[in-house]
């Protein structure tokens, strides 16, 4: 029930030790085009397939609508990642199919630039959504997926303490094809430190 009375308030920003989470806002367009478009093919690999009007503004408009239609019925949180150093646009994180009752759950989804990759920051941007997820949310369990060969994701899953579960056969269509994943997941239980150092 509190989660569900949380999704009546504005969201705050949540803070990591190297990034800061808010929600997309509509002036964000240029920025995130810019950073979506450089990053294009080190994305392309593990993202469902670009349309053609993917980094248009009118697509763009549409996005924002569907992520302010997802935090009103309570079904999920997306945020942009901003480098705290910088105070420039890393990359984004969603805190997606979040479920109430008997489950109490929710999946995390993330990209970031390719300028930004390897520096922690993805790392960070999980362990805040985990904590965020089950301290304020109070959700039990939140879920991650990758493909197997993804070994950056593997290692930012990890770090953050989620554990693997299992293989999902042809579990999403990635860039034109159906892709396993592995299932990963941390409970609200689950020691916050369980993951390794960076």
């Amino acid at each position: 029930m509190f989660a569900l009375s949380f999704f009546r308030r504005d969201l705050p920003a949540l803070e990591g030790e190297k990034i800061r989470l808010r929600v997309p806002l509509a002036g964000d367009y240029r920025e995130w085009a810019q950073l979506r478009g450089e990053s294009r093919a080190f994305l392309e690999r593990w993202e469902p397939r670009w349309m053609p009007d993917e980094l248009e503004r009118s697509a763009w408009r549409h996005r924002i609508s569907h992520y302010r239609e997802d935090y009103a019925r309570g079904t999920a949180l997306a945020f942009f990642i901003f480098e705290r150093e910088s105070g420039r646009l890393a990359g984004g994180i969603t805190l997606g199919n979040i479920r109430h009752g008997v489950s109490q759950s929710g999946h995390i989804g993330y990209w970031i630039g390719e300028r930004y990759a390897g520096r922690g920051l993805m790392t960070d941007a999980v362990k805040v959504l985990a904590r965020f997820s089950f301290e304020t949310l109070r959700l039990h369990r939140i879920e991650a997926a990758c493909i197997p060969d993804n070994a950056r994701s593997i290692r930012v899953l990890e770090k953050a303490g989620f554990q693997r579960e299992g293989l999902l056969r042809s579990y999403l269509r990635i860039n034109g094809l159906w892709q396993d994943h592995y299932l990963y997941a941390r409970i609200a239980d689950d020691d916050p430190g369980a993951g390794t150092k960076d």
